[in-house]
Formats: C-alpha cells, sequence, structure tokens
C-alpha cells in the first residue's frame, strides 16, 4: 500500500516515515553543484556579451588559455640540479638553479639531473641492513674484490669512488650513456683489475696506496672521457687491501719475519754507522800523528846536517881553535847538570877521613831535560 509522507501520513503530522521520525538535520547542508555551475554559467555571460560563442568571448578564452600556456614554462632548478632545456628534442642550452623559463611544451622542455651532487659508488663490498644492530654492516664481494697482481699473488681490494656530472658535460651525460651508475661501476673495476695486475702484491699493500689510487683514478676518468660520458671522478679511496681470508694467517706471519729481518738490518746499519766513523777517525789520527813525527824527524835531521856542516866550514877555517871549542862545549854539557866535588890532594889535606861519602853532601838535584840522568863525584 503505497503511502505519502505529505502532512505527516498515517502515523500523525509531520515528515515521519513509517519507523519513526524521519531524518534529522545535522550542521548546515552542502552546497548543490548544479547550483553553483549555473552561477558561474550566469557571471560569465554577464562578462562576455553576446554569449560563448560571439567574438568577444572567443577572443578572451584564446587569450586565458595562451596566458596560461606562457605562464607553463617557468621552472625551478633546486641547489644540486643543473637545468638542460630540450627544444625539440636537441640540447640547445644548460641553465643554473633558481627560478628560470622555457618556451611552453611541446616547443621546449626541462630536464633536472642531479649534476652538482658528488655520488658515491662502492666495490668489492655492499652495505646490508642489519636489524640486529639497528643500523647498516658491510659484507664483502669476492667476484669484485678478489684481483691478481702481477707477481701472482691474490688481494682482496675494496674501494670506493667518487663522482659527480660535469657542469659542462650534463648532455653528454644524458644522451650518450644508458646507465651512469652500473658504466661507472664497470669502468672502475677494471681500470683497479688493470693497475693491480701491473703492481707487485708488498707495494700494494704497504706504501703504494697513494700512488695506485692515483693511477686508477687517471685510467678511469680517460676512459670514460672516451666514451664521452660527461663523468668527473673527483676520488679514489682504496677501503681494505688485505691477501684473501684463507691465507691471510699465513700472509701475516710472512710480513711479521720481513719486519724483523727489516728491524735487524736497520739495527745493523745504525751500528755499522756508529763504528765505520770511530774508525776512520783513528786512522786518520795515526796517519796525522805519523806526518807529524816524519816531518819533525826530517826537520831535526836536517838541522843536524846543517850545524855540523857549519862546524865543519869553521873546523876546516881554524882546525885547533874549533877543536878546543868543541871540547869546552861538549864538557860544559855533560858537567853541567852533574853533582861536581873538587878535592886538593896536596900537602894540606893530610888529615882527611880516608872513608867520606861525599855524594851524601849535597842534595840531589833531578837532572835536566837532555843531560845524563846522574853522576859521579869528582
Amino acid at each position: 500500500m503505497p503511502w505519502k509522507n505529505q502532512g505527516g501520513g498515517p502515523w500523525g503530522s509531520g515528515p515521519k516515515g513509517p519507523w519513526g521520525s524521519g531524518p534529522q538535520p545535522v550542521g548546515p547542508r552542502p552546497p548543490d553543484l548544479e547550483d553553483l555551475l549555473r552561477r558561474g554559467q550566469d557571471r560569465l555571460q554577464q562578462i562576455m556579451p553576446g554569449g560563448y560563442f560571439s567574438g568577444i568571448g572567443i577572443t578572451l578564452v584564446v587569450l586565458l588559455i595562451a596566458a596560461f600556456w606562457l605562464l607553463s614554462g617557468f621552472f625551478r632548478v633546486q641547489s644540486e640540479e643543473l637545468g638542460v632545456v630540450l627544444r625539440f628534442g636537441k640540447h640547445v642550452r644548460t641553465v643554473q638553479p633558481g627560478l628560470n623559463y622555457h618556451l611552453p611544451y611541446p616547443i621546449e622542455t626541462v630536464l633536472l639531473p642531479k649534476a652538482l651532487r658528488v655520488n658515491t659508488l662502492s666495490i668489492g663490498m655492499t652495505l646490508i641492513d642489519d636489524p640486529a644492530r639497528r643500523g647498516r654492516s658491510v659484507r664483502d664481494v669476492p667476484e669484485e674484490s678478489l684481483m691478481l697482481t702481477g707477481d701472482e699473488n691474490i688481494v682482496d681490494v675494496d674501494f670506493t669512488v667518487l663522482w659527480r656530472i660535469k657542469p659542462d658535460g650534463v648532455g653528454d651525460f644524458l644522451f650518450n650513456i644508458q646507465n651512469p651508475e652500473g658504466t661507472v661501476k664497470a669502468v672502475a673495476e677494471s681500470a683497479m683489475r688493470e693497475v693491480i695486475g701491473r703492481s707487485q702484491i708488498q707495494p700494494i699493500l704497504t706504501g703504494a696506496r697513494n700512488v695506485t689510487e692515483q693511477g686508477v683514478q687517471e685510467l678511469i676518468q680517460k676512459t670514460l672521457d672516451t666514451y664521452g660520458a660527461g663523468i668527473q671522478i673527483s676520488q679514489v679511496q682504496m677501503q681494505k687491501v688485505d691477501p684473501p681470508a684463507q691465507v691471510i694467517d699465513a700472509f701475516r706471519d710472512v710480513q711479521a719475519a720481513r719486519a724483523n729481518l727489516e728491524q735487524l738490518q736497520n739495527e745493523a746499519q745504525t751500528y755499522a754507522n756508529q763504528v765505520v766513523p770511530q774508525a776512520r777517525g783513528r786512522s786518520a789520527q795515526i796517519l796525522q800523528a805519523a806526518e807529524g813525527y816524519k816531518e819533525q824527524a826530517v826537520a831535526e835531521a836536517k838541522g843536524q846536517s846543517a850545524r855540523f856542516l857549519k862546524v865543519y866550514e869553521e873546523y876546516k877555517k881554524a882546525p885547533d881553535v874549533t877543536r878546543e871549542r868543541i871540547y869546552l862545549e861538549t864538557m860544559e854539557r855533560v858537567l853541567g847538570g852533574s853533582e861536581k866535588l873538587i878535592y886538593d890532594g896536596g900537602q894540606s889535606g893530610q888529615g882527611v877521613v880516608p872513608y867520606l861519602p861525599l855524594s851524601e853532601l849535597t842534595a840531589k838535584r833531578p837532572p835536566t831535560a837532555g843531560q845524563p840522568s846522574s853522576g859521579g863525584t869528582r
């Protein structure tokens, strides 16, 4: 049996249904969409006299569309980006970070690569999430890190490559290579294997890391420039350089033995550096003393010979006088440093005691240089 909700119906007055009171209004009612559209059309007709399809209306619509189309050419380049403007798909210019403008689509479009950001690429190791440590842990990748050296040894190398896009090579970066990160990784691994293959294992493990890193960086850059990749290699860092895990204990023993050998060699060299100069100094001292004695002896011999020749010349002139002079000088030299007691054994000396220690009457004097050490009493 149909019923009408007018005048309350059979269940009473008011807007009630057969199950009680009807829906109660809660808050403001939403606006009617059809009413809004109708009001907008009315206002648009007031702005455009003559209707939508009049000349003025069509012109206004075209102008509005053209304005929105022209305004769509504004774009913003972030701090780590560079804007690459393409005109019908061809690279025409590169713009710096900030607010810029290009001709609207489809005339010109823009690409925004992260050209000013330095990218990090790890080779020989990978970072994995570690829930136990609430962070990331490093896992070795042997197929990338194990390399053969020039002396037929195997070394485990983990290294990192820092790279960025060249400011003047953004177009090459976007259009010449398809997978930039994969390309850099392949080229870096190949360059590292080539440099390691030309080197000995000992310098790589000790003091040649800087040389190896520089050689790898130059080789990577040269290869990428050949590809026209538009990539600049900032730095190559060797993180870990060790022998393989299977032989690392034996290798460390060998390294310890070599370290002991070098220590002993250094100690021996230090001792040699100390002893050899001392021996050379003593030998030089002995040679100088011998040279001095030689010069002294030669000079004295020459002086004696010259004196003898002078005396001989005088002797030839006056032999008796010279002989007497020589005798007197000799006696003076001999008796000058000796103790002398003169005893006159004449008749006045008959009262002398037969035994008299004459040598004790005078004090002994020490002998002077060039004179006899002891002399008798006369």
